[in-house]
């Protein structure tokens, strides 16, 4: 008993520390929105040109003219300290979850979701995957499923949607690829792998693949769930968890559900690639899966 004591007491003083922390991020917005505080920004920079504190400041820098002209009073060093607080939290979060990643419950409607499978549906082909040691795609047992790319800005209801995703990665879309649709039919799956490149060819256009959005575009009746087996932590205690398949239960997982959308980061803050990002889509046991994938760079992706 007094061990378990102790326990909640730490755990009590972890998220006592957590959210004064929160509050204060909060109140320095505000206070750096009003124009109250500022802070002046040296020049002499000794962070790689690949910290993701950096990459933030170079996007939070590109949308400080348009902020300008619609009246609003921000200095160079308030924008620095805002995404210097942002970072500090994603650290503090990965305290508590490794990977790093957010889901969004409804961010496609049904229509799109429809519109991007019938768009889709006459072009697909088997998927690949990246070979290593060239750079280049071939095929492997451990992809089963079928997929297709569509172009950046195809049509306006794709122009939408890559919109809805910088603004909720606060990556822009410059930065992304086009989208991938996927297709699972009963048995099809992906082996656990990672979504950042170990070569050198593919980081040519782009740099290294940042983050990924994942978009369920149908319901499952059974299997298909998206598992992270290098996650930490007890997650038998989620809810559902006992209606998980056996290949989910291998870590962390996300139950695909038409509309939603999962966010999860390959790189970490200081630009070192996050191993725990390993993952991996569980065989489909009933019904069909379709889903649809954005990956970001860390520069603009040319296409």
């Amino acid at each position: 008993m007094a061990k378990s004591r102790q326990s909640r007491k730490r755990t009590s003083t972890s998220t006592l520390v957590l959210s004064l922390l929160l509050m204060l991020s909060v109140v320095l917005l505000l206070l750096l929105a009003l124009g109250i505080l500022s802070l002046p920004v040296s020049s002499n920079d000794p962070r790689p040109a690949h910290d993701l504190r950096n990459f933030g400041r170079k996007v939070l820098e590109r949308g400080l003219e348009s902020e300008m002209n619609n009246g609003l009073r921000f200095s160079l060093g308030s924008l620095v300290l805002f995404f210097t607080i942002i970072s500090w939290i994603v650290i503090l979060s990965e305290i508590w979850m490794e990977p790093l990643l957010t889901s969004g419950e409804g961010a496609e409607s049904k229509e799109e979701c429809e519109y991007l499978i019938d768009l889709a549906k006459p072009h697909m082909a088997k998927s690949t995957v990246v070979d290593s040691k060239t750079g280049r795609s071939k095929d492997s047992r451990v992809r089963t499923s079928s997929g297709m790319f569509l172009r950046r800005g195809q049509d306006k209801i794709i122009r939408d949607i890559e919109k809805r995703i910088a603004d909720f990665t606060f990556i822009p879309v410059e930065h992304g690829e086009g989208l991938q649709i996927l297709h699972y039919e009963e048995g099809q799956k992906y082996e656990p792998h990672y979504d950042y490149f170990l070569d050198e060819f593919n980081k040519k256009n782009g740099g290294q693949r940042i983050a990924t959005v994942l978009m369920y575009l149908s319901d499952v009746e059974e299997g298909g769930e998206t598992v992270f087996p290098a996650s930490r932590g007890n997650f038998s205690s989620l809810t559902g968890w006992n209606e998980r398949s056996e290949c989910a239960k291998r870590g962390l997982s996300v139950r695909p559900k038409m509309g939603d959308a999962l966010l999860f980061w390959s790189m970490r803050p200081d630009a070192t690639l996050d191993s725990s990002s390993l993952h991996g889509g569980c065989p489909v046991i009933k019904g069909n899966k379709w889903s649809s994938t954005k990956w970001m760079h860390v520069e603009e992706y040319k296409i």
